[in-house]
């Protein structure tokens, strides 16, 4: 299956170690309350209105083809003179991936960066993830997985050749805080994360610090569970800019 990307963005640093062109795949497992980037949760191609850009020039009304049902053919992201919509999802083919991603190759090897795939969940794409993964690591550029984990082991290990350092996000130890914010379990979560560091990878945990849900106690434990583990920890500060994204979605439809 070939996945949709919502987004591509060069010259990440905060996407993994170095400079790093990040691919951001659609489709989500996971409900997070949180959500930053709710255009990510759809596996599917969706439209975004950002009401205060309209001006209400009712171009996007005249050149649609298809009012009475949107086909998400773009022609109203592509005509709209302010720039008030847009379209979020668009398939690439392997080898147009890998144009994109290879153009800063020379900034990865000076810094020790490389690409990082991301989501929503890349990995719910493994055959796919694999196939441009391995193109990346032939290419000399390192790959990184950003994932929550929540996936069959299979799925790491069609990717696992080719990967250097996987971004493991931990939201909560507690299962039953798991599942309050992200509407799962976390037992296989934990299980692959186990598996992946018997695998010697480089493995950085990312938690998202959420005011009254992982930002006291359960945070701490979070860090002890690394510092037993001998785990890198970075924590990644919240903010609401997932509310206006799910504004522009709602807007749109």
């Amino acid at each position: 299956m070939i996945p949709y990307i919502f987004d591509i963005k060069r010259s990440s640093t905060v996407d993994g170690p170095g400079v790093r062109t990040a691919v951001f795949f659609k489709g989500c497992n996971l409900d997070c309350k949180w959500c930053h980037n709710p255009e990510s949760r759809s596996p599917i191609p969706e439209l975004a209105l950002m009401t205060e850009k309209c001006i209400g020039c009712g171009v996007c009304k005249e050149i649609c083809p298809s009012p009475d049902s949107c086909s998400l053919c773009g022609e109203c992201v592509d005509n709209c003179p302010a720039e008030a919509r847009k379209l979020y999802g668009r398939k690439y083919t392997v080898d147009e991936l890998y144009e994109i991603i290879s153009t800063d190759i020379d900034f990865y090897r000076a810094t020790g960066g490389g690409v990082t795939f991301s989501g929503g969940e890349c990995m719910l794409y493994p055959d796919f993830l694999a196939e441009i993964a391995e193109k990346c690591a032939s290419g000399g550029i390192s790959v990184a997985i950003d994932t929550a984990g929540n996936l069959p082991w299979n799925c790491f290990e069609k990717v696992l050749p080719y990967t250097s350092c996987f971004l493991y996000d931990i939201k909560a130890l507690d299962p039953e805080l798991h599942r309050i914010g992200t509407g799962a379990d976390n037992h296989l979560i934990l299980e692959n994360l186990e598996n992946l560091i018997e695998t010697g990878k480089r493995l950085i945990i990312r938690t998202p610090v959420i005011p009254d849900y992982n930002d006291g106690d359960e945070l701490q434990k979070i860090k002890q569970y690394c510092t037993a583990r001998g785990l890198e920890h970075e924590l990644l500060p919240y903010h609401a800019i997932g509310e206006s994204k799910k504004a522009a979605l709602k807007a749109a439809k």
